[in-house]
């Protein structure tokens, strides 16, 4: 089954990646990219080599995957972390979550806007992979461009139009000593949209 999901989302998008600021590597990663369709997370973790897809949880937001077919393909196939974005509690906190998915092998790819843009930029990121990366100064920091899938499958739409889609990995980052969260955050997208130039 995973492999059929693979083979339909590169069929679907058209997309292969570009490493242009660091290679393929099974080492603890966080993936974060700009999100401009439901396609997003399906092409970033299908577009990964096999042994790094392995190894790669999607984080996604639960209310979205709440339907058993969907709830099946989030637990089954992509192995997601479904977290709650709506309402987090100190009960249900999506970082801790997050951090206790990872463990200390599992990257996972994350979306920091916080959901699906319609924008040609990234709006500004939430707090979250400021969190992430003060607590994992250990883990990579992977920015990701997808380029185009919003015109493969546009926010309220059902069927793909056949485009070519982009999958763009740049060099990681880190959390600077003393960086602030807006000065992070802020360099953290400006990263993402550097690649659209490369």
């Amino acid at each position: 089954m995973t492999g059929l999901m693979v083979f339909l989302a590169k069929l679907i998008s058209g997309a292969n990646a570009r490493w242009l600021g660091c290679v393929p590597d099974t080492r603890q990663r966080i993936y974060f990219a700009n999100h401009t369709s439901n396609l997003d997370a399906l092409v970033l973790w299908a577009v990964l080599p096999a042994e790094v897809r392995a190894l790669t949880r999607p984080v996604a937001a639960r209310d979205y995957w709440s339907t058993a077919i969907r709830r099946y393909i989030a637990d089954k196939i992509f192995h997601a972390i479904l977290i709650e974005r709506k309402k987090p509690t100190a009960r249900d906190n999506p970082i801790e979550q997050i951090l206790a998915a990872m463990g200390n092998e599992k990257s996972i790819i994350i979306f920091p806007e916080g959901g699906r843009q319609t924008a040609d930029e990234p709006v500004a990121f939430k707090s979250g992979l400021y969190h992430l990366a003060r607590k994992r100064p250990d883990v990579e920091l992977i920015p990701v461009l997808m380029d185009n899938l919003n015109r493969i499958l546009p926010k309220g739409e059902v069927f793909p139009v056949p485009l070519i889609g982009h999958v763009t990995f740049g060099a990681p980052l880190k959390l600077l000593p003393e960086e602030t969260k807006p000065a992070f955050l802020g360099r953290a997208r400006a990263e993402v949209m550097r690649l659209h130039y490369l």
